[in-house]
C-alpha cells in the first residue's frame, strides 16, 4: 500500500514515513499542497494521506477540498496531523472531507490506532 505524507517541516516528513513505513506502507513525500496534487497527477495513488494544516504555497485544507473535487481521487483516505486544535478547525477540515484529525504532537500508536480503525491495517 501506498501513503502520501504532507507537511514542509522534513523532520515530521521523516517522522510519518518511518512509522508508516514499519507498517508496511510505501511512502511518498511532499513539502506542500502543491506538490502532493502534483505527485496525485504524476501518477501516485496512495490509500492515505497524511496532511499537515499550516504550509507555504498550498495549505492542507485547500488540498483536502481540491483532492475531494477530483473523482479520480475519490477513494484517498485523508488524515490530517496538524498543531491546529481548535474545534472550529476540526469541524472545517472534516467538512471538508477529511476521515480523521490527529493533533500534534502523537505518538506512534495514535496513528496507527486511526489506520486501523480506517481499516487500512491490521494489528
Amino acid at each position: 500500500m501506498q501513503a502520501l505524507v504532507v507537511d514542509d517541516s522534513r523532520v515530521m516528513r521523516t517522522i510519518l514515513t518511518k512509522l508508516l513505513t514499519g507498517l508496511n506502507f510505501d511512502v511518498v513525500q511532499a513539502g506542500d499542497g502543491a506538490e502532493a496534487l502534483a505527485a496525485l497527477d504524476a501518477g501516485a495513488r496512495p490509500e492515505v494521506a497524511l496532511v499537515d494544516w499550516n504550509m507555504p504555497v498550498m495549505d492542507g485544507l485547500t488540498f483536502i477540498k481540491k483532492v475531494r473535487q477530483n473523482p479520480e481521487y475519490r477513494d484517498v483516505v485523508l488524515m490530517m496531523v496538524t498543531t491546529e486544535s481548535e474545534q472550529n478547525n476540526i469541524v472545517r477540515a472534516l467538512a471538508a472531507g477529511a476521515h480523521e484529525y490527529v493533533i500534534k504532537p502523537f505518538t506512534d500508536e495514535v496513528i496507527a490506532e486511526k489506520l486501523e480503525m480506517l481499516g487500512l491495517i491490521e494489528r
